[in-house]
């Protein structure tokens, strides 16, 4: 039952962000070119009595009688489960589920998964709502994991507005985590990335209960002076070197410039977390979770003979790309929820403020086949226009989605000033408008975008045909 997604997630603490918020990121790839996604605030709950009972795998969880409201992006296709994946509650705490990260033979001969255990599926529901820190993320995780046990080998980040946690769950039972420091980024490509654990050092580092002795009683340790997670857990095959090391080659090459001189797409032993070469902004996450290994011999979009020898960033079947910015605001909670619909490399992210009781209908009716009313649709057709004519189209895209962004600056630093003078429904229900407005001129841009590239595509047919003037 081993999840068959596969993600790519970038952290960033507060010390390394331009400013300074924490960060978690995510595409979210799946295994089909088109999944629709919508984007929802689920309300607060109280005096709830029901089980959860997920149609994927059938795992089945009381839930609490109260739960927080909070963002998320659920799969319109329900049968597989939720899949609500990411989001901000109302404590102000951001969560990503899951990067897919996959275990080796020794370790799950010893620790199977357990095929009715926590998947993907189900996670955010059964632990966004109920979290109140980045850490309480990874000890209630860990709790449903000790009791249920995991389908699957899944990495889940976690944020509040002073740290940020990754957790990575790669067997039945065994998980470790680790704080990300301030000052540090950290990016994971599929593959087990978590590296020496400090059992001595529990403020920075958690792991299941027993896993020391577990690796201990069963021989697992390769290393004769370290307790290395991804020695002991990982995988270092081929598959990884063409289709998860490149990635974090491409990331840390243009996070860490200097660090990383000398690195290889297929190098192993890759650091997982990295000190900060400068302060990091929104815009530079969203070029690497863009990124097809831009301006090398491996971009898909080139000529070179290499273009296909990797796996990249951005694909055509990104079900939705998210940045999750934790704004350190306590008493406005103005965090931000940005969301990418469609082909990261060509869509824009647009920035929706957590502390909301409602979406946009464009971005939370999400009809099967294509509506240009739907962000989800309006998207797709976008990127599909784009790389149709990459050559041709990709500077007019890359100018809107720069153009956009800056209109999204603006837009955020003109709210944070009326918001100072709100609190409670009040600053929700602005909040909650000034998504609305957001979400229509991102679709009124788009809409323009598309149409004009779509008239200009005509242009460039196979099928014409000019009359030598000379006949």
């Amino acid at each position: 039952m081993q999840n068959k997604d596969a993600c790519t997630s970038i952290m960033v603490g507060k010390k390394a962000s331009l400013d300074g918020a924490t960060y978690i990121a995510r595409n979210e790839d799946r295994v089909k070119a088109i999944e629709p996604k919508r984007f929802l605030v689920k309300p607060a709950v109280e005096g709830r009595h029901e089980t959860y009972v997920s149609p994927y795998n059938k795992v089945t969880v009381p839930m609490p009688e109260k739960g927080m409201r909070y963002t998320s992006t659920p799969s319109l296709n329900q049968k597989t489960g939720p899949n609500e994946e990411d989001g901000i509650n109302e404590a102000n705490v951001a969560a990503s589920f899951t990067e897919s990260v996959y275990a080796n033979d020794r370790v799950l001969a010893y620790d199977p998964f357990i095929k009715n255990g926590l998947a993907e599926d189900s996670l955010c529901t059964l632990i966004l709502p109920f979290i109140h820190s980045a850490r309480e993320g990874v000890e209630y995780t860990g709790k449903l994991i000790a009791k249920y046990g995991s389908a699957e080998g899944n990495g889940m980040q976690f944020a509040d507005e002073d740290s940020v946690w990754y957790m990575e769950v790669v067997t039945g039972h065994q998980w470790v985590a680790v704080r990300i420091p301030d000052d540090c980024y950290a990016v994971t490509p599929n593959q087990v990335a978590i590296e020496d654990i400090d059992f001595d050092d529990p403020e920075n580092y958690m792991w299941a209960d027993g896993i020391q002795e577990f690796v201990e009683e069963h021989q697992l340790n390769p290393d004769t002076d370290r307790w290395d997670f991804r020695h002991i857990f990982g995988t270092s095959t081929q598959k990884d070197r063409h289709y998860n090391t490149p990635r974090t080659w491409f990331a840390q090459r243009y996070l860490s410039p200097q660090a990383s001189q000398g690195q290889m797409p297929e190098d192993s032993e890759m650091p997982f977390i990295r000190k900060a070469e400068f302060k990091i902004s929104d815009e530079d996450i969203q070029y690497v979770l863009k990124s097809h290994f831009n301006e090398t011999p491996y971009d898909p979009m080139g000529d070179s003979p290499e273009n296909k020898t990797y796996r990249a960033i951005s694909l055509s079947r990104t079900a939705q790309s998210h940045i999750l910015q934790v704004r350190n605001d306590k008493k406005y909670k103005t965090s931000v929820h940005w969301i990418e619909l469609g082909v990261p490399a060509f869509n824009p992210y647009v920035p929706f403020f957590a502390n909301a009781d409602d979406t946009d209908e464009s971005y939370r009716n999400v009809p099967e086949k294509m509506d240009l009313k739907c962000a989800f649709w309006l998207n797709e057709a976008l990127a599909e226009v784009v790389e149709s004519h990459y050559n041709e189209f990709i500077e007019k895209n890359e100018d809107y989605q720069k153009e956009l962004n800056e209109w999204a600056r603006r837009q955020i630093a003109e709210v944070d000033k009326e918001a100072a003078q709100l609190d409670g429904q009040s600053l929700v229900d602005y909040l909650t408008k000034q998504n609305h407005e957001v979400a229509a001129h991102y679709n009124e841009r788009t809409k323009e975008l598309f149409f004009e590239l779509l008239t200009e595509g005509c242009e460039l047919s196979k099928m014409s045909f000019k009359m030598d003037p000379n006949l």
